[in-house]
């Protein structure tokens, strides 16, 4: 047997890598079929290994292989034999299931897949070890083989339709709702078209999501020309806000324009750069206006006026500088990572994440009154968030964003708005001036709160002292109306401390547990992506990855260098042999099942475990009480990222790959999740955008770019340098 076909045994073969109950149906094999030709018992075994956990009942084992078993049964056995023996099979096949599903595969010897490149000419990757061609001398009936690997191939088809099938049901959520008071007089000003200002104020308006109060009672100024940052824990309704505004269902004068970036752009033949020109409805009537005019004329259809509405439409079209338009819009696209190629490609090229940079785009050339932004840096790299940063600076109109992105803020806000126990409380100044403004003003409500409690007391003990003093009665009805007109005041609500943990109990292993040397990555051998990458780290790393958005590729640093989702052409990967990495993906809702909750999504993913276990878990990451049996797809993107950690951090890795943990997550869960790496005893390596989480974490900062990985050794404030520079020589700053 060729080496190639020895080491694909040794990894599928039962009685190799699944000891115990598993080796029993081998056994059953053996001894029922002693004269099986090994080609078969190959095949048959690699049958029931791989697609063990899908057969329902023993007559799919009958289906899958009795065929084979009679042809090769020494004494003839008859067919209800042959099913006996399929069904002793079936029940070895439940019974390790069962108790095997916690148990890791370990090979009893390395593999060296350098050594079966080396002898099979066939093998171009990975996926070859398992498509290898069967050698034209085997003694299984080739038809027969053909017609129940079809049989097999058309089961698990039906299945996986029956799943998507299932898993494509929409839940049925409960839709948000806002009601505002209003006076006449407003609406009537409102309608007449004389209220000229852009000034936005609504007062005393509720929000509700369902049964759910988000905001009660509240008022929302926004100042035209001002910058405001909306921020807040996660699950109180920001995201439910701005589409309350955006929809207008709360009361915006009907002469502002308002954009909300909520949804990527439509794939179409539409390329990337007329789209974004396209936004500007005025410019776009203007310049239909022109071509209809001129059509007339041309075909001497007109009335003789055409000349004098194509002058004013010149008039207007100059006014609104719009011969600078293409060359604007090639500036936007250019400064969010288009490049000029791509900004002539179709929209329908580009991947979701590029198709929402594409929105971004729209929005800022369409320059609204009002411009809603929600998470805007989650789908942008560094080098686009520091563009964005100096853009947005300039911007003439109003901003309300939601943003977890603590310098992002401090760059672009003029104003922050803190949503909280259902309202909303306005601060002037950047996110740190709101740190401190909002810890002085909790200090002197507290005092003032004590003060008052002090002079209640006060009050008290002379009203129970002189109560029934008749010389005193006067002095006591006094105090008591004094008290009834003091304003009643309450005592702080502290908001709960966010704490996160990363579970840690495991051995030291010895470093390097991860070692790249040389090695080389691209998809094919006209889409390189990485050469000559040399990375090593162990239980101590700190390491940060970051890079800009790779067109098209869905690539991520930390899953494919040192996961298993890319194989490296050249070089060596090596890892630890007791090395158990958690993956976190940017993309984590994806992988999340919407359907159930999140106590029955960790029950479907560990089974067998106590609920009050799976609770536990969820808690440890703030998914307690009611949260915890809510459909996941009505949480809101913070508290399904703290889902997805839950789900991560059961199996107690020793190492994590992060890719984006910070998307969608408040602040207070931020500075939590640092707070849990450093105290985590394995390693770390984290793929990120968010400055303040690099700073806080790590120790050591790769920057990809150009198909090579270069160390800054300056850090974060060295590779801002970098790129302050860049901007400045390509002329955006």
């Amino acid at each position: 047997m060729s080496p190639a076909a020895v080491a694909v045994r040794r990894l599928r073969s039962p009685s190799v890598s699944r000891p115990g109950i598993m080796a029993s149906y081998v056994d059953i094999l053996k001894s029922e079929f002693p004269q099986i030709d090994t080609e078969l018992f190959d095949y048959i075994t690699g049958v029931l290994d791989s697609g063990g956990a899908d057969f329902e009942d023993a007559e799919e084992v009958f289906e899958a292989v009795g065929g084979f078993l009679q042809e090769v049964s020494a004494d003839a056995k008859n067919e209800d034999e042959i099913r006996d023996v399929c069904l002793q099979m079936f029940n070895c096949l439940k019974l390790n299931d069962c108790h095997g599903s916690q148990q890791q595969v370990l090979l009893d010897a390395p593999v060296q897949l350098s050594q079966i490149n080396a002898h099979t000419t066939e093998i171009r990757d990975v996926q070859g070890i398992w498509m290898m061609k069967r050698p034209q001398n085997t003694t299984v009936d080739a038809k027969k083989l053909e017609k129940a690997e079809a049989k097999l191939k058309a089961k698990h088809e039906r299945r996986n339709e029956k799943d998507s099938q299932k898993s494509s049901t929409p839940v049925v959520l409960e839709e948000a709702s806002a009601s505002q008071s209003s006076s006449k007089k407003e609406g009537r000003v409102d309608q007449s078209g004389k209220n000229r200002s852009y000034d936005i104020r609504i007062e005393n308006f509720d929000v509700s999501f369902g049964e759910r109060v988000l905001l009660q009672g509240a008022d929302l100024s926004l100042s035209f020309g001002r910058r405001y940052g909306l921020i807040g824990r996660n699950g109180l309704g920001k995201t439910t806000l701005l589409k309350m505004l955006s929809s207008r269902s709360l009361r915006v004068p009907a002469h502002i324009s308002i954009l909300h970036v909520e949804q990527e752009v439509e794939g179409d033949h539409t390329k990337a750069l007329e789209s974004v020109l396209q936004s500007d409805t005025v410019r776009e009537e203007l310049l239909q206006r022109e071509r209809t005019l001129n059509a007339r004329i041309n075909a001497g259809t007109g009335d003789g006026s055409e000349s004098a509405r194509l002058s004013e439409i010149y008039a207007k079209l100059e006014e609104i500088e719009a011969d600078k338009a293409p060359a604007r819009a090639s500036v936007i696209l250019a400064g969010l990572g288009f490049t000029p190629r791509m900004q002539q490609q179709t929209t329908k090229e580009f991947s979701g994440g590029w198709r929402m940079r594409l929105a971004l785009a729209r929005a800022l050339f369409a320059r609204p009154d009002l411009l809603l932004l929600d998470e805007p840096t989650n789908m942008l790299d560094v080098r686009a968030i520091l563009w964005l940063e100096n853009y947005l600076q300039t911007w003439a109109s109003t901003i309300l964003v939601v943003s977890h992105d603590r310098n992002f803020l401090n760059a672009v806000v003029t104003d922050i708005v803190h949503l909280h126990t259902q309202r909303l409380d306005s601060y002037r100044g950047d996110y740190e001036n709101f740190i401190k403004t909002k810890e002085d003003r909790l200090k002197n409500q507290q005092r003032e709160y004590e003060a008052q409690l002090q002079y209640r007391q006060h009050i008290q003990v002379f009203i129970d002292r002189f109560r029934y003093n008749a010389n005193r009665a006067a002095q006591v009805q006094s105090k008591l109306k004094l008290l009834e007109k003091l304003p009643e005041l309450k005592p702080l609500e502290k908001e709960s401390e966010v704490v996160l943990r990363f579970p840690d109990h495991f051995e030291k292993l010895s470093p390097p547990i991860l070692q790249l040397d040389e090695v080389e990555f691209y998809y094919s051998p006209e889409q390189r992506l990485f050469t000559g990458l040399n990375l090593s780290a162990d239980l101590d790393s700190r390491i940060c990855i970051v890079r800009p958005h790779l067109p098209q590729t869905g690539f991520s640093p930390g899953s494919s260098w040192f996961g298993e989702s890319l194989t490296p052409i050249n070089g060596v990967r090596q890892a630890h042999r007791n090395l158990k990495i958690g993956y976190f993906s940017q993309h984590h809702v994806d992988q999340l099942d919407l359907n159930v909750c999140s106590v029955e999504l960790l029950a479907n993913k560990f089974p067998g475990r106590p609920e009050e276990e799976y609770r536990h878990q969820l808690g440890r990451y703030g998914i307690t009480g009611e949260l915890a049996t809510r459909p996941v797809a009505s949480l809101s993107g913070g508290q399904k990222s703290r889902v997805a950690f839950a789900q991560m951090t059961m199996p107690c890795p020793n190492f994590y790959v992060l890719d984006e943990p910070t998307n969608h997550l408040d602040m207070e869960t931020i500075e939590a999740l640092a707070k849990a790496l450093n105290k985590f005893k394995g390693g770390v390596v984290l793929v990120s955008h968010d400055e303040r989480l690099i700073r806080l974490v790590c120790r050591e900062l790769w920057v990809c770019e150009g198909g090579r990985v270069t160390r800054v050794d300056g850090g974060f404030d060295e590779y801002k340098h970098i790129l302050h520079e860049q901007f400045r020589k390509e002329g955006y700053l």
